[in-house]
């Protein structure tokens, strides 16, 4: 990862722990994990967000632009005992890659489309965590490269493929229609905004 993907990367990361010590001594006296069922019932989660992409995806760290949908499957979760639900996740993102000097400057653009399911933990009123598993069918495209196709990482100029998708996440309450999401994972880092319509 680029030190300039890295410092994005770790100012997300401070942003989710301030949210986690604000919300810490509310959540201290909030049993909301504990009361199954007991969270806001939605028909669809839109989530337009900003990404950061793994420098070992393409040699370079990327960053792009993408949105995700949720719709919820199950509503009390896999866990009957606690606050929990199950939705599919999916949407489509698009990333930038520059700088790989691999073998001449070189640079691609890629379309992911993930497909994950997502496992929400309602933790407190203002805070689910959740996880969230799945594949990503991506096609790369050069933007340029005078040297062919020579970086190392997906296949590129015209390469289709499917990756495995893996995040854990956390979303930040407003109020119950919308909320800041964080999903960290791979192959890219998002930072968005949830809507709940």
């Amino acid at each position: 990862m680029t030190r300039s993907t890295r410092s994005l990367a770790a100012s997300g990361a401070a942003l989710v722990a301030l949210a986690l010590v604000t919300t810490a001594d509310s959540a201290r006296g909030d049993d909301t994990i504990t009361h199954p069922g007991d969270h806001p019932a939605y028909n669809v989660e839109v989530e337009p967000h900003l990404l950061l992409g793994w420098d070992d995806v393409y040699a370079e760290g990327g960053w792009g632009l993408g949105v995700r949908f949720g719709i919820p499957i199950v509503d009390n979760g896999f866990v009957t005992t606690i606050n929990n639900s199950v939705a599919i996740s999916f949407g489509g993102d698009i990333l930038h890659y520059d700088n790989c000097w691999y073998n001449g400057p070189c640079s691609a653009n890629y379309i992911d489309i993930p497909v994950d399911l997502q496992w929400n933990f309602y933790v407190a009123r203002r805070f689910t965590a959740f996880g969230e598993l799945g594949l990503d069918v991506y096609h790369g495209f050069y933007a340029d490269c005078p040297n062919g196709p020579t970086c190392p990482g997906r296949p590129l100029g015209g390469g289709i493929g499917i990756e495995p998708d893996i995040y854990i996440g956390g979303r930040y309450y407003f109020n119950q229609g919308i909320a800041l999401t964080l999903r960290l994972g791979f192959p890219a880092v998002s930072f968005g905004v949830s809507f709940f319509p």
